[in-house]
């Protein structure tokens, strides 16, 4: 059933001091609910409400439209450290909001004034957006209609939050083969879902369904941005960096309840703990160095016309984050040993849910990527990615 929207009860936009505090305190609220929503058709409603209702949800918004303008490059250290506690909290919730502030940065990109404001009204009446791009064989098409309108035909996979969120931002192929951007109201015009395809490893309570949108109708003011928009670099691959912030708040939930449980057990004096969690300590520190010099980056004047120089670095935090996580699994497994992984330790919820949302697209090609350009630049290290 798609969660009913409600609008932010907030009488003014929060600054960006709140926000971050905001998302820090509703960790222990989305760490204590994740096991309640950890099954297959389980889905964090109440945990985006209080999203809502710390003004998290409509924060990308411009401040001119009463948000806090989260994804204006200056603020990317502060969005990457709100998507990093919220996956900290619970990874599938970080999932979810991903997917909600990628929606809304690519809106406020490549749709036009008017669409920017109707989806603005959207959002600020506490509409949950999403991206929906992967599909298999059956992929979405856009059959053009005499009214001018689209019929579409096919289905996306791992469709995240189907049947939940109302506003998924959608690729599909026109009929002239370009790849277009559109939205669909789907407390309108609903997709089919079916929930046997989603039987997953970890990030259960993601609901990334299969959603066949065939049949559906849409207007021309639903398409956004030019065919091929989607793809644009440094965009595309340049965020990466949004969902490595998720996975290393999760990395960070697995430091917090190892060091918990071996303190409940009187086992902080064993030298071979000490070793790990000292390990431990220096990997997590190492991300969170990563995602400041990935705020950096993209924060630079060049980073929209240098696209090449920011997709690499880019592709390096991912790689570097991804490396950070398994590596802090794997440590956090030799701490807590057996015992630590039977329920109801939360060890094997996180341990599923990091493992699942660490495979993301295309891994060794991402870091093929960077050497590619590293390879075929001059610059010194020191100079090949700080002026």
């Amino acid at each position: 059933m798609l969660s009913s929207p409600s609008p932010s009860v907030l009488a003014a936009p929060p600054s960006l001091e709140m926000l971050l505090a905001a998302a820090a305190h509703l960790v222990p609220c989305l760490a204590a609910r994740a096991a309640q929503t950890d099954t297959v058709g389980g889905f964090p409603t109440e945990e985006l409400d209080q999203l809502r209702t710390a003004g998290l949800l409509t924060a990308p918004l411009p401040l001119a439209d009463n948000g806090a303008d989260l994804m204006a490059p200056a603020n990317t250290l502060t969005m990457l450290s709100v998507l990093k506690h919220i996956g900290r909290g619970n990874l599938a919730v970080g999932r979810i909001y991903e997917g909600h502030v990628n929606a809304l940065q690519l809106i406020q990109r490549f749709a036009s004034p008017a669409q920017q404001a109707r989806w603005t009204v959207d959002a600020q009446a506490g509409h949950v957006f999403g991206v929906w791009n992967t599909q298999a064989e059956d992929g979405v098409h856009l059959q053009t209609l005499p009214s001018g309108g689209y019929r579409l035909q096919g289905s996306k996979t791992f469709a995240s939050g189907a049947g939940h969120i109302t506003r998924p931002l959608i690729t599909g192929a026109l009929p002239d083969g370009g790849w277009q951007l559109f939205v669909l109201p789907t407390d309108s015009q609903p997709p089919a879902l079916d929930a046997s395809f989603w039987q997953p490893l970890g990030m259960r309570a993601t609901a990334s369904l299969h959603a066949d949108l065939t049949n559906l109708e849409i207007s021309p003011e639903e398409l956004v941005g030019q065919p091929g928009a989607y793809y644009q670099q440094p965009w595309f691959s340049g965020g990466a960096i949004r969902f490595a912030a998720v996975q290393l708040g999760g990395a960070e939930a697995v430091f917090d309840e190892t060091r918990r449980f071996l303190q409940d057990l009187g086992r902080t004096d064993d030298p071979y703990q000490r070793m790990r969690l000292g390990e431990m300590a220096m990997l997590i520190e190492s991300g969170n160095l990563w995602l400041r010099g990935a705020a950096d980056h993209a924060a630079r004047p060049a980073a929209e016309t240098e696209a090449e120089a920011t997709v690499a670095y880019a592709n390096l935090v991912r790689t570097a984050i991804e490396e950070i996580c398994l590596r802090v699994l794997q440590l956090a497994e030799r701490c807590v040993g057996a015992r630590g992984l039977l329920q109801p330790e939360p060890f094997e919820r996180l341990h599923r849910d990091l493992t699942h949302y660490l495979r993301q697209p295309a891994p060794d090609a991402a870091v093929a990527d960077a050497g590619r350009y590293v390879l075929h630049n001059t610059a010194p290290a020191y100079q090949l990615w700080h002026d």
